[in-house]
């Protein structure tokens, strides 16, 4: 499930945390996801997660 492109994988985590998930450990966890890898492939985008917005946004 892992985009090769980091805007999409970005907008996809997003609307998952926006409708179905509160947080991204649980969407990872879910998903069967690697957490760690979802953050290292964010970051890379320029992202990060925000859990106080339960949101990815620009680093920064």
């Amino acid at each position: 499930m892992i985009f090769e492109d980091g805007d999409m994988l970005v907008s996809y985590l997003n609307m998952k945390l926006r409708d179905d998930y509160g947080s991204l450990s649980e969407l990872c966890e879910d998903l069967e996801l690697d957490e760690g890898e979802i953050v290292e492939k964010i970051r890379e985008a320029g992202y990060e997660y925000r859990p106080e917005l339960n949101a990815i946004r620009p680093l920064g």
